[in-house]
């Protein structure tokens, strides 16, 4: 099906975003309506016919694929490491605050389709344009060329493995120190414990002044609670 949509973007607007995809992405696209719609954030979406057509799905899809393609590479370069050190390492180079620096180095923020006016918005839609651009990679050029542009175009030029490797960012001490300079007071609680399909799942909250901030979760309440507090980081904006 995606081989037959039709391009809703002018000509001049389609031959800007090509050049995009080449210097982002490495390719030609085949199909460039997937690509647009990679960059189409739900706030700049239209409803047609009871649906919203935004970047969305592609987002959950790259998702998946972005992970697996960074999986495969860390479990080929390091065949003598264990699940728990090739999940960390994976969760360093794909969450959130690592996305939305990475996008905004390879210049998305200039072909996003977005409600410019929502600063806050900016501050987490450019990591979520990314994964929807390997998903529409994906789509466009099959796994095997949409690894590579993963291993090629992101891991490669902007990670040094070593310093990821030897990193270990405390969030939850960079966001305490925060609130100690901003007269906040800050409690954790985990919330909820549930069976995961790998086993107990906690979930951290976070509240600065009885407010809620972010949630994080993990296989362990240390897991969570740094979750929860990287994620306050980028809410906070705290480097």
């Amino acid at each position: 099906m995606w081989g037959l949509l039709k391009s809703k973007g002018s000509k001049k607007e389609n031959q800007k975003l090509v050049v995009a995809i080449r210097t982002i992405a490495g390719i030609t696209p085949s199909n460039i309506e997937l690509y647009r719609l990679a960059t189409l954030h739900s706030s700049k979406a239209k409803e047609i016919d009871g649906f919203r057509e935004s970047n969305e799905r592609l987002e959950y899809l790259g998702d998946a694929i972005l992970g697996a393609a960074v999986a495969d590479y860390l479990f080929k370069k390091y065949p003598f490491k264990d699940e728990g050190f090739l999940t960390e390492i994976r969760s360093r180079i794909v969450n959130r605050e690592s996305l939305n620096l990475l996008a905004r180095k390879m210049g998305i923020h200039d072909i996003v389709q977005s409600d410019k006016n929502n600063q806050q918005l900016q501050q987490v839609i450019l990591g979520n344009t990314l994964e929807a651009i390997v998903g529409a990679v994906y789509l466009d050029k099959g796994y095997l060329r949409c690894k590579k542009f993963v291993i090629d175009k992101l891991i490669q030029p902007y990670f040094n493995l070593e310093e990821v490797v030897n990193s270990n960012t405390n969030y939850k001490s960079k966001v305490i120190e925060w609130c100690q300079r901003s007269g906040k007071n800050i409690r954790f609680e985990v919330t909820t414990a549930k069976r995961g399909k790998n086993g107990k799942e906690f979930i951290a909250q976070i509240f600065l002044d009885d407010q809620p901030y972010g949630q994080g979760f993990g296989y362990t309440k240390k897991k969570a609670e740094q979750d929860a507090a990287q994620k306050t980081n980028l809410m906070l904006g705290i480097d």
